[in-house]
């Protein structure tokens, strides 16, 4: 059967027409405030995309037939800062650009997301700093309004608390960058480990932890000032004037609930250096628009001191959320989502008795769970309970199907979806070890040296690649679902990366550790547009979280 490429699709007249109607309403509010059009070539030079800042890693790449390297095009703010340093005078600013581009990105061959979607965005550019936000913002607001995104919101933080934080305390450059990881991977539990294992003074370490978990109005403003100068840092340095100037400026959607504050909040690319903010609406499990301040990609292309603020929309997004045809790879559930009961994923198996304990002991209603059968959905006024098993939990969040969950820490990261790890439930601990026959001890490493890669036997691949990766080995994953001991005793691999509590099970098989991977246990999670939208999940985190310390 011939079809398009995975990820890509065709858009048929009804639904273009739809995609015509929307893009032309955006259009007509970009170009009322003077903002002109602009575009880019799909395909950029990798090297001059680099200039301006870090690109992701991207498979679309291609060689040209003068050797150079090219890649289609990830990211659309990279590519004006490219066109504008190096094609228009700095005369002529500040500029206002707006566009309506295509952008390719990878995604998991069995995540069933899409690859290509088209942003419509604005650029100011060598404008006046903090008020060149204020008319971004506002921007994106009217834009928004003019659409009538049903329960609109705007969301905003700012990368400067943590990178003067990071400036004032980072013990050193791994700590800073695997602070930053564990930041942009929303692993808030992960955060907290290091932090415990660092040695920090206790308002250094607790101004770590507690700032990206700072959400909410205007006063959270005066709580991250508090923060900070407990840990040595002073008001001006933290970055908040600029934001209280928003909502001073935005007084308005900041009184309607419409402007809020959220320092869990980092964007994809890492360019923005100072206010950052996303767009969301009732019902979708993602951001449909993200923006901030980026002057450092100008100062990368030889342009200091250039002020530059800008904003995308997802057209898919927007089409998802306005009930026209689309396929934006994310769940768009029905209004008033807030007044329907919270809906959790639960694991069964071994996970499950300590999960309804704890949400027991956390105050919710738990009765049902206690004879659930061949139930899938215990429905109670306050909560609805999704029975799932602990491997599928992270993607019935990510993708919409439950507002939040419990499972280990090995099923999030093997999943590979983007949600926050907000609490870590000390239930179901135990730990990843590399394992080998007692009886074959040193052959994966003879293997190793003539081979020049091992072969691991694994339910986990993806812990397995990074263990390796780490270590900077080749590995020949063999992906088992069962009985993984079997692999080196039957000779289909040298060792295994598997869970363990006890060690029996290895050693009635003749294997033996070699190597501690990790240690995981059970968290509670939520996708981040829902965590930042719906005030029951962290209610939640912080009842679960009390329950735990409590226990």
């Amino acid at each position: 059967m011939v079809g398009t490429p995975r990820g890509l699709r065709d858009i048929l007249p009804s639904e273009a027409l739809a995609r015509e109607r929307i893009s032309e309403k955006v259009r007509q509010c970009f170009s009322k405030h003077g903002y002109l059009p602009v575009e880019t070539p799909m395909l950029e030079e990798h090297a001059a995309l680099e200039r301006g800042g870090h690109v992701p890693d991207s498979p679309f790449r291609l060689f040209d037939s003068d050797g150079g390297l090219l890649v289609l095009r990830p990211d659309i703010t990279l590519a004006i800062a490219r066109m504008v340093a190096t094609r228009i005078p700095t005369e002529q600013m500040p500029l206002r650009l707006r566009y309506k581009e295509a952008v390719v990105r990878e995604e998991s061959s069995l995540a069933g997301q899409p690859r290509q979607f088209t942003h419509l965005g604005v650029e100011l550019v060598g404008g006046l700093g903090v008020e060149s936000e204020v008319e971004v913002v506002s921007l994106l607001a009217e834009s928004l309004a003019t659409l009538e995104i049903p329960g609109w919101l705007i969301v905003c933080g700012s990368v400067t608390p943590l990178n003067v934080l990071l400036d004032r305390h980072a013990t050193s450059d791994a700590f800073r960058n695997r602070v930053l990881e564990l930041v942009h991977d929303s692993d808030l539990v992960g955060l907290d480990q290091l932090i415990d294992e660092t040695d920090l003074a206790p308002e250094v370490a607790q101004a770590f932890k507690a700032l990206p978990r700072l959400s909410g109005g205007a006063e959270v403003l005066d709580e991250l000032d508090s923060l900070l100068l407990a840990a040595g840092i002073e008001r001006d340095e933290t970055g908040s004037d600029d934001l209280r100037c928003l909502v001073r400026a935005l007084s308005e959607l900041a009184h309607d609930g419409r402007l809020r504050f959220d320092f869990s909040i980092i964007n994809s690319f890492d360019y923005y250096t100072g206010v950052i903010f996303k767009g969301y609406a009732e019902g979708i499990t993602a951001a449909i628009a993200s923006g901030g301040r980026y002057d450092a990609v100008f100062a990368n292309h030889g342009l200091p001191d250039t002020a530059a603020c800008g904003f995308m929309l997802t057209l898919e997004r927007l089409q998802e959320v306005l009930g026209e045809q689309g396929e934006s790879g994310v769940v768009t559930r029905a209004a008033g989502i807030a007044e329907r009961p919270l809906r959790i994923a639960v694991p069964k198996g071994a996970l499950f008795k300590d999960a309804v304990a704890l949400l027991a002991k956390a105050g919710l209603p738990v009765e049902e769970l206690e004879n659930v059968g061949r139930r899938l959905i215990i429905r109670t006024d306050e909560v609805e309970y999704l029975i799932v098993r602990a491997q599928d939990a992270p993607t019935f969040v990510a993708h919409g199907g439950a507002d939040c969950g419990l499972c280990g820490s090995d099923s999030i990261i093997e999943a590979n979806v983007d949600v926050m790890q907000l609490v870590d439930l000390h239930f179901g601990e135990c730990r990843f070890v590399v394992a080998e026959p007692a009886s074959a001890k040193g052959a994966a490493d003879e293997a190793y040296a003539w081979r020049g890669s091992v072969r691991v036997a694994t339910k986990y691949p993806r812990i397995t690649k990074a263990y390796y990766d780490a270590r900077g080995q080749q590995v020949d994953i063999v992906q088992l679902h069962g009985n993984i001991e079997l692999g080196p005793i039957v000779g289909m691999a040298e060792r295994i990366i598997d869970i363990t509590q006890t060690g029996a099970t290895l050693e009635q098989n003749d294997l033996v550790i070699v190597d501690d991977v990790m240690e995981c246990s059970a968290r509670f999670f939520a996708v981040p547009a829902a965590y930042r939208c719906d005030r029951r999940i962290k209610e939640l985190a912080a009842r679960l979280d009390q329950a735990v310390r409590d226990r």
